[in-house]
This record gives structure tokens, C-alpha cells and sequence, in this order.
């Protein structure tokens, strides 16, 4: 595209410059007397009822890179990008009793990360390090990948360069070094309604202007049918199913052991809180599914991608052209607001769970045990400013295509946390070296596996994909299954074998620093709340 266009970048301007300010201002709504903790900064107090958790989880896990990245992934390959409409309707049953439980626990000891949970449940302090560094590695290309629905939208408005998205993301990190989860909780509220507007505008305005959706998929059909690629088209082949529904399956068990994705449930005031939220938030899933066929459309309508400076299309810039072509310049401004703003929630909220890992799981367990809750909140708000540095840095320094690649490896990495942490719920019969051992186990073949992976289509040899051929294993078969699906199998076999050895050896335990009773608490019981110890040790009864 030539030039820049005026009056898109001036409704992006200020759509953009107005939840900013929000941001700014919402340390002083739901105001505590200070911020000079982790539960008031990192946790927002505790104390967001349901339709707050409701924008915030629903902020958090539907970001600008899934409402960019999905639609052009259809565009793309077709049918398989499907994919995230199922996963996202299965998440919400899978995790509904794990969610309370954790929260129940979390509520009696005043645990803010999944690592800590982890420390008092298995009394292991290397266990929970890998957990925290886990979930930090996993968050970091996660965070850098917000940037791609930016530079997007940016792009296709007409302004070039990196400067845009250094200005964007400096602001973010002043209003959250500020306000904390307060902003991104706050925030949610409009980005929210800018997409839900947006989304149901394109799904009845565009296929009308297309002449319905019979001459869409007929245009998908057309693409897909003259393509040499022989996975793509609007219907999965025979040697897709098993891929497409472990993706599914293993994308759902990943989300919600993202730190991310824990730090906005425990947020949550009540266990009631959660359910009320779990229940409602499939209402996304119905919203990603008109959002996916999106691509379809981009194909219907003739979009070309833009060539990005290593001389490849960048699909992910399909969704803005669509706009940009479909809608009058005013509301194309107000659609590629909603995919930055869509950004700045998860990525905020990110940046506060990785910041949070490496205060209480890093700095206070080995640097600073005795560190007072100020000095806690001080350096956690000083990581996530690091944090985000990084994610910038990430953008800038390598090519934004490779680092969506690194966000299929942050799923299959993040997925090796699930053992400890979910089955940890639920029983104590899992030995702490054991899951030590497959955690180690599952990261290291879902590292060799994702490194064996080509990609015929961009020519890229290593890090294709996350799918992996059965072929690998010496089966005569075109099916592939999902890297991560393989890596946590594996974990939980090292984890079952380890346990039976090292209890027939009689090898100590870790003490368990929960009771029973923790894992059903509720928000007002009696002697129920954050105790003020260090992760992972229990005050006195």
C-alpha cells in the first residue's frame, strides 16, 4: 500500500490514546491503600467479581494474535485452522474442577504463581524452579507475538519502521508498571466491545457485499483445489483427523497451565466467581468462530498479503486488508484499534505472570528469602517493564514469521508443566523427582521432535511445525499427530515409571505443606485467607 491513510490512523490514534488513559487511571479504581504487594499489583486485590473475570480471562486468552493469526491460517490452509474452535469449546469443562480447586488452595496460602502451588504441594524447590522458568520461557514469544496483530495493522494503515511499536509498547509498560492487573482488567471492558462490534459487523456486513457465503467457500474451494499443497482445502483429509483433534486436545490442556491464564483466576474473588465465568466464556468461542471464517472471506474478496521485508506474503495481514477494503475508512480505524487494544490486554497481563514467576519463584526463594511484599511488588514491576523490553527486542532483532514459529514451541513447552501442577491437584501420589524427570523428558523430545520438523511450504528444514509425522516412527502412514500430544505422553510415562522406583526404594517425599481442606475452601470461611509466609510453607493452624 502507498501513503498513510489519514482518518484510520487518527480513529486508531484515539481509540489507542483513550484506554491508555484508562490504564493510568485504573490504579485508582477499585483502589486499595496500597500497591506495594503482589496481590494488590500482580492480583488486582483478589476481589474481581464475575463480570470482570469474565472480560479479563476472555482478554487474556483470546488475544490480537488469535484474531489475526486464525483467519489467516484459513486463508492459508483452510480447514485446519478450525482447529481453535474446538479446543476452545473443550478448554472450559477440562479445566472447571482444576480451576476451583487451585483457587481454593491458592486462597488459603497466598500463592500467586502455578510454581508456588507446586512448592507447597510437593515440597520441592527445584520442582518448582523448572515450573517457573517453564511458564517464563513459554510467555516470552507469546508476548513478542501481540506485536505481530500491531505491526499488522500498522502496516496495512500505511506506517512502516519499528518505532510505532517501541511507542506503543513503552506506553503499556508505564500504565502497568503503575496500575498493575487493574489496567488490563479495566481495559478489557472496551476491548471486548470493540471486537464483539467488529466481528458481528464483517459476518453480515462482508458476505453481503460478496454476494453470500456459497460464493465464499465456492472461492476457498477454487484456491485450495489449484494449490500443490496437498494438506490444504476446506475439508480435513483422512490423514488430518488425528492431527487436528490432538491439536485441539493439547492446545486445551495447554491454555490454562499458561501463568498468564492463572493469574486471571486467581484474581477472581470466589469460587463462585470462577464458575459463573467458566460457564459464560464459551460465548468466545462462538466469536472466534465467525472471526475464523474471516479467511474465507479474504479469499472471496481477492485480498493479496503484503510482502514483508524478507520478500515472503505476510498472511497475517490479511485481516486487515479485508477491513481496509470492505470498510469505510472511519470504522477500518475502529476495527485495527480492536486488534491493537486486543494486544495490550494478554500482553499486559503476561507480562505481570512472568514478572510474578521470577519474584516469588527466583528472587525471594533463592536471592532474597526475607524479602518484605514492597520489595516483591518493586521487582516484579521492574521485570515486567524487562519483560516487555525483551518482547520488542524479539520483534526487531529477528523475523516476526520466525517468532510466531516460537509460539508453537512455547504450547508443546508449557504442556510438560501439566503433571505437576494439574495432577498435583488432585493427588500426591506422584513422587517429586519423578515429575522432575519427565518434565526433563517431555522438553527434551518435544524439543528433538519440533527441530525435526520441515516445512515444505516456506522451505524451512527445522521448527516447521507442531505437527509430527508418524512416519518418524517407522509407520507407512501420512498421519500426523501433535507434538505436544507425543511429549506429554512421555512425560507421564517417565513420571509414572520414576514414582514406582523411587517409592519401591523408599526415596523421601517432599513435605506437603496443603491440607485437605484447602483445596475446597471459599472465599469468607472462617481462618480462610492469603497467609503472609513464604511460598510454599504453611503458618501455624
Amino acid at each position: 500500500m502507498d501513503g498513510v491513510n489519514g482518518v484510520e490512523l487518527a480513529v486508531f490514534i484515539a481509540l489507542f490514546g483513550f484506554v491508555s488513559v484508562l490504564g493510568f487511571l485504573a490504579a485508582r479504581w477499585r483502589r486499595a491503600e496500597t500497591l506495594a504487594s503482589l496481590d494488590q499489583w500482580g492480583l488486582g486485590g483478589r476481589r474481581f467479581g464475575p463480570w470482570i473475570s469474565w472480560f479479563l480471562i476472555g482478554g487474556d486468552l483470546y488475544t490480537a494474535y488469535t484474531f489475526v493469526a486464525v483467519p489467516a491460517l484459513l486463508f492459508g490452509a483452510g480447514a485446519i485452522g478450525f482447529f481453535a474452535v474446538p479446543y476452545t469449546i473443550i478448554v472450559y469443562p477440562l479445566v472447571f474442577l482444576a480451576a476451583l480447586r487451585l483457587w481454593s488452595v491458592s486462597h488459603r496460602h497466598g500463592y500467586v504463581t502455578p510454581a508456588d502451588f507446586v512448592r507447597g504441594r510437593h515440597g520441592s524447590r527445584t520442582l518448582a524452579l523448572a515450573i517457573a522458568l517453564t511458564g517464563i520461557v513459554a510467555t516470552m514469544p507469546y508476548i513478542a507475538l501481540q506485536l505481530v496483530g500491531i505491526q499488522a495493522v500498522l502496516e496495512v494503515i500505511g506506517i512502516k519502521g519499528h518505532w510505532p511499536l517501541i511507542i506503543a509498547f513503552a506506553i503499556l509498560a508505564a500504565y502497568t508498571y503503575q496500575s498493575g492487573l487493574r489496567a488490563p482488567a479495566l481495559i478489557a471492558f472496551v476491548k471486548d466491545g470493540l471486537i464483539y462490534v467488529v466481528v458481528l459487523v464483517a459476518v453480515i456486513y462482508i458476505p453481503i457485499k460478496l454476494h453470500g457465503f456459497d460464493d465464499i467457500f465456492a472461492a476457498a474451494d477454487k484456491k485450495f483445489a489449484a494449490s500443490p499443497a496437498p494438506g490444504d482445502g476446506t475439508l480435513l483429509s483422512s490423514a488430518q483427523y488425528l492431527g487436528f483433534s490432538t491439536l485441539a486436545l493439547g492446545s486445551a490442556l495447554a491454555l490454562f497451565v499458561y501463568p498468564h491464564s492463572v493469574t486471571a483466576l486467581l484474581a477472581s474473588r470466589s469460587r463462585d466467581t470462577i464458575k459463573r465465568t467458566l460457564t459464560a466464556l464459551p460465548a468466545y468461542s462462538l466469536l472466534l468462530g465467525l472471526l475464523a471464517l474471516l479467511g474465507y472471506m479474504a479469499i472471496a474478496a481477492g485480498i493479496k498479503p503484503i510482502t514483508a521485508g524478507s520478500g515472503k506474503p505476510d498472511v497475517n495481514t490479511v485481516v486487515p486488508l479485508l477491513f481496509d477494503k470492505m470498510f469505510s475508512d472511519w470504522f477500518s480505524g475502529v476495527a485495527f484499534a480492536a486488534i491493537a487494544i486486543g494486544a495490550l490486554v494478554p500482553a499486559a497481563i503476561m507480562s505481570i505472570a512472568a514478572s510474578n514467576l521470577f519474584t516469588r519463584n527466583v528472587y525471594r526463594e533463592y536471592l532474597r528469602p526475607d524479602a518484605t511484599p514492597a520489595e516483591e511488588a518493586r521487582v516484579s514491576k521492574l521485570t515486567s517493564l524487562v519483560v516487555k523490553g525483551g518482547a520488542v527486542l524479539v520483534i526487531i532483532a529477528i523475523d516476526p514469521q520466525f517468532s510466531i514459529d516460537l509460539q508453537l514451541i512455547g504450547g508443546v513447552i508449557v504442556l510438560q508443566t501439566l503433571p505437576a501442577i494439574v495432577l498435583g491437584l488432585y493427588t500426591r501420589w506422584f513422587h517429586r523427582w519423578a515429575l522432575l524427570a519427565g518434565w526433563a523428558a517431555g522438553l527434551v523430545a518435544g524439543a528433538l521432535m519440533l527441530y525435526d520438523t520441515p516445512n515444505p511450504m516456506t522451505g524451512k528444514q527445522h521448527f516447521g511445525g507442531a505437527q509430527y509425522a508418524l512416519s518418524k516412527f517407522g509407520f507407512d502412514s501420512k498421519v500426523t499427530i501433535y507434538t505436544g500430544v507425543i511429549a506429554l505422553t512421555l512425560n507421564l510415562v517417565v513420571a509414572v515409571a520414576g514414582t514406582l522406583v523411587l517409592r519401591a526404594a523408599r526415596a523421601p517425599a517432599g513435605a506437603d505443606t496443603t491440607r485437605p481442606d484447602d483445596y475446597h475452601v471459599e472465599a469468607g470461611d472462617a481462618g480462610v485467607g492469603p497467609l503472609p509466609v513464604s511460598a510454599g510453607q504453611q503458618a501455624p493452624a
